[in-house]
């Protein structure tokens, strides 16, 4: 029996396979988000328009301020001090190492709040920070009470403890780079600072970069607990108007609304630095949004037929 061949000019139409949970699975979740969007909208108890008033507010603005000031101090004390103690981990000295080890372990084994509340109340251990040479005369005395303000212990345990995290992110950034690379610098005669400054951090930034975003995005919203010692962020401020106005619901809704905008603009600038320090390790994609929603429109349909060349 002669085999027919079809003709290059013949269209071949090539359909997807049915697959009718989709559609289903999509039309629940379409029905639920749109009950719980006109729930949330037509409850009167949630006082939108008295949110929106607080939302654009100065003292929730002046809040939200504070705690990005936070965010960033703190952020800037972790990362400095999280890569001194990466690469004191890879230190060839124990004595070095152990003592990063130890630093890592004391800080992230106990509570961000323990530790805001600990160096809040360090003038009840130490009343007067004395600097100098043991069994010499101090050559500055300072009191503790006027040094550690809520401020100060805000910073302290935010970005200590930020550094125990940081450290081993930079550490695992650090072991990605090939010893091969470290080699072959050292076969050029560069230093190990050098080293480590021109060729090992430069690569370990496309490893370090996402978690450090992720980190920087948790302690926006960390800087919450330091309210706990009256540090006039975003959240205490919230909880002194209601405390006063008893509007409760309203200005935790405008206090959301502030850590998510702050959020979303930490996200993208992380996005920002993570295309930046990719380029060269992998395809970038360029394709513009409004071609992929197209694309991804078209999914739910059957293809145009095309023509065999």
């Amino acid at each position: 029996m002669d085999l027919v061949t079809a003709s290059p000019t013949t269209p071949v139409p090539v359909r997807p396979l049915r697959r009718p949970w989709r559609w289903g699975a999509g039309a629940v979740i379409i029905v639920v988000a749109a009950l719980l969007a006109r729930s949330i909208a037509t409850n009167p108890r949630f006082e939108w328009s008295v949110a929106w008033d607080y939302v654009f507010s100065r003292q929730l603005a002046e809040g939200a301020l504070m705690t990005l000031q936070l965010t960033v101090i703190c952020m800037v004390i972790g990362v400095a001090l999280g890569i001194t103690l990466a690469i004191m981990r890879q230190s060839d000295l124990w004595l070095v190492r152990r003592a990063a080890d130890l630093y890592v372990w004391f800080f992230r084994g106990t509570p961000v709040l323990v530790q805001i509340i600990f160096w809040f109340n360090l003038a009840a251990l130490y009343p007067v920070i004395a600097v100098g040479v043991p069994g010499l005369e101090p050559w500055v005395t300072l009191d503790a009470n006027t040094i550690i303000t809520p401020m100060a212990a805000a910073l302290l345990a935010l970005g200590l403890n930020e550094a125990a995290y940081m450290s081993e992110i930079v550490r695992a950034g650090l072991l990605s780079v090939d010893d091969g690379q470290r080699e072959a610098a050292q076969s050029l005669g560069m230093s190990r600072a050098r080293i480590m400054r021109r060729i090992v951090l430069p690569q370990a930034m496309r490893v370090i970069i996402p978690p450090t975003g992720n980190e920087t995005i948790g302690m926006l919203k960390t800087t919450a607990l330091v309210s706990v010692v009256a540090v006039a962020d975003l959240l205490y401020v919230t909880q002194t108007i209601y405390s006063q106005t008893f509007q409760t619901i309203p200005l935790l809704i405008a206090a959301s609304i502030w850590y998510i905008t702050l959020t979303t603009i930490l996200s993208i600038g992380q996005a920002r630095l993570e295309k930046r320090y990719s380029r060269g390790a992998h395809e970038v994609d360029t394709t513009p949004w409004t071609h992929r929603v197209r694309i991804s429109l078209a999914r739910f349909h059957a293809p145009v037929p095309r023509r065999l060349s």
